[in-house]
């Protein structure tokens, strides 16, 4: 079997790439990369995966890269998935999700080539839920709140289009928030974890710039979220929709206070106003009892087991 995996040099789709040659094998994995991807996170397994230039934005590197892989199935990890940034880019954070998305397709058409496809998607879809509809089921209404979030509303549902229309083998993923070693530290956990290894170092003052913190997410470790990904591929229906996460919340002042926890530091916590958002979602919390009940699939590592993971990451670094 031939899998691909756009994104692989990134956060999720580096520990996928793992997962894959950890646990299965004889699986050939290869991955899209562009020509300035950096290759950080993959530096332990370029020897074991085939890596192809190409970018989302251009069809005939798409179709050439697809014509040599073949691949049996896609994961699609390949996003602008910074929500700040696409208050501040939203046409990019389009360009890049959805006519990126719609481009993989058109190649994959055209090439008559049917993979198994699975779409990350995000619980951003969501945007704004109301206190009677938490937790959030897929059935739920999306009523996206930032530019990003309506990118990937616009990539599920091309996912449902293109299966109707084309047939092509689309999963559709909602993945709740999450987080663990390699985490982009413009992501929040991972940027706190940062800032507490800077300032045990000496690097930074003893005080952490913080956004909202009473937001209230569901966190998965990203190590059981790729699990899920290979699962979807597996055992999930062709055009459904899932929902992945934890059934857990954490606001994000508790999540800052375990971090906090783990290190000896005393620190005073101010409100950064550029980390606010000009409409951020109050919470998200998963009910995956859709997903759960096709594949099986549990989270197995603690959240405070991946902090404590995710900060050791830091300490290594900064």
């Amino acid at each position: 079997m031939n899998v691909m995996i756009t994104g692989i040099t990134g956060f999720a789709g580096s520990h996928l790439a793992e997962y894959i040659l950890a646990e299965h094998p004889g699986v050939q994995v290869s991955g899209l990369v562009r020509w300035r991807s950096r290759m950080d996170n993959v530096k332990g397994i370029l020897g074991k995966v085939d890596l192809y230039e190409a970018d989302l934005k251009d069809i005939v590197s798409l179709k050439k890269a697809l014509a040599v892989a073949k691949p049996d199935k896609i994961f699609h990890l390949a996003a602008q998935s910074f929500v700040p940034t696409s208050w501040k880019m939203p046409a990019e954070t389009f360009a890049i999700n959805a006519l990126g998305q719609i481009n993989l397709f058109e190649a994959l058409i055209d090439l008559k080539l049917n993979p198994k496809f699975q779409i990350a998607g995000s619980s951003e879809e969501y945007g704004m839920v109301y206190a009677h509809e938490v937790p959030m089921k897929e059935t739920n209404y999306l009523r996206p709140l930032s530019p990003y979030a309506v990118s990937k509303v616009a990539q599920d549902l091309l996912g449902y289009q293109y299966h109707q229309s084309y047939g092509l083998r689309t999963v559709r993923t909602r993945g709740f928030n999450h987080t663990g070693p390699r985490r982009g530290d413009v992501f929040v956990t991972s940027n706190f974890a940062k800032q507490v290894a800077e300032i045990e170092k000496g690097l930074k003052p003893p005080i952490i710039h913080v956004g909202n913190l009473e937001a209230k997410r569901d966190f998965t470790d990203v190590r059981d979220m790729v699990r899920a990904y290979w699962l979807a591929t597996e055992k999930c229906e062709d055009g459904d929709v899932y929902n992945i996460g934890s059934g857990t919340t954490y606001v994000m002042q508790d999540m800052l206070d375990m971090l906090l926890g783990m290190s000896t530091v005393k620190v005073k916590v101010e409100v950064d106003p550029a980390r606010l958002r000009p409409s951020d979602v109050p919470i998200l919390l998963a009910d995956a009892s859709k997903f759960v009940k096709q594949t099986g699939w549990q989270p197995r590592i603690p959240f405070a087991t991946t902090l404590k993971d995710l900060l050791n990451y830091w300490r290594e670094r900064v």
